[in-house]
């Protein structure tokens, strides 16, 4: 009952708070993946039965689709295929009789996000990143680490749900630098704070050690490897001290270029998709390839 109460009072949570990302903040709460369908949160899978998705696609019975298979009519990714249960993702290109059943591309876009715009796909009264966007089928395209309604700066959205997790998942260690200005001056306590961990209490965790750079008696520069729902704000708050501005300007080892306008993107080059890892803590080639399935490892060398 204690455990519905709580859920309960999230949801209303949710309900009143428009720029908020819900499945981030359900995520750092501690609760398990399942728990989100209670907030209406689907999670679009990557990959397939190759079975399950020429049923989709073509309407065929199980039966009809083992008669393809077996007089090798179906060529995944120019091979052709001998296994109903093989998995494929939703970036092979698959074909039957010739004719493509599915060709999708990744896609992954850098945006400068101005203030007043909201990190969402969908927004009644707001402007939304999606709405800035000039980009073809940005509909199918999602955001990788939200930024609140009044900060702006560096958003990366893609179509590669294993690249967008591997991006904002703590685990992985990929940093987020910021710009931020405060309303009280800063001073050393800070600095060992934040190296510490901040306590949130109504959740009962203590955030992962960030670095914290005074530039100035109100700036400082600030890395962290998480993003907790308004996580920064509520960081300077257990000091009492108000967020007057906050920019993003890097994730991992990209850095956002002054060059590109306040609510315009650009597409990451092949060198940028591998080198914005390059912070991260290392994973294996194996998982490079899955989770940035177009590109070469020769690029990382």
């Amino acid at each position: 009952m204690a455990a519905f109460k709580t859920l309960n009072s999230l949801a209303l949570v949710y309900i009143n708070l428009k720029e908020y990302n819900a499945a981030t903040f359900v995520r750092g709460l501690g609760f398990e993946r399942n728990v989100f369908s209670y907030f209406g949160i689907t999670m679009k899978s990557t990959r397939y039965r190759l079975d399950r998705l020429l049923r989709q696609h073509t309407r065929k019975s199980p039966r009809a689709i083992r008669l393809l298979l077996v007089s090798k009519r179906i060529v995944i990714n120019n091979q052709i295929a001998t296994d109903m249960n093989q998995l494929v993702t939703q970036f092979c290109k698959v074909s039957v009789d010739g004719l493509i059943i599915q060709n999708d591309s990744p896609v992954y876009i850098v945006f400068n996000k101005p203030k007043g715009v909201v990190c969402a796909t969908k927004d009644q009264h707001h402007t939304t990143v999606i709405d800035l966007l000039d980009e073809p089928g940005k509909s199918e395209l999602h955001i990788a680490g939200r930024l609140d309604y009044n900060t702006s700066g560096l958003v990366l959205l893609t179509n590669n749900g294993n690249w967008s997790r591997r991006l904002s998942s703590p685990e992985h260690g990929v940093t987020k630098r910021y710009l931020v200005t405060v309303e009280q001056p800063l001073t050393p306590e800070y600095t060992a704070a934040f190296a510490r961990g901040i306590y949130f209490a109504y959740e009962n965790i203590t955030t992962l050690p960030s670095v914290l750079h005074i530039t100035g008696d109100f700036t400082a520069e600030l890395t962290l490897t998480e993003g907790r729902y308004h996580q920064i704000k509520r960081m300077f708050g257990a000091f009492q001290n108000k967020v007057l501005a906050l920019h993003r300007y890097a994730v991992g080892n990209l850095v956002m270029e002054g060059s590109l306008p306040p609510g315009t993107g650009r597409a990451l080059s092949d060198l940028e998709l591998i080198r914005i890892f390059d912070n991260a803590l290392p994973g294996t080639e194996a998982q490079l390839q899955e989770w940035v399935p177009p590109l070469t490892l020769a690029l990382a060398t």
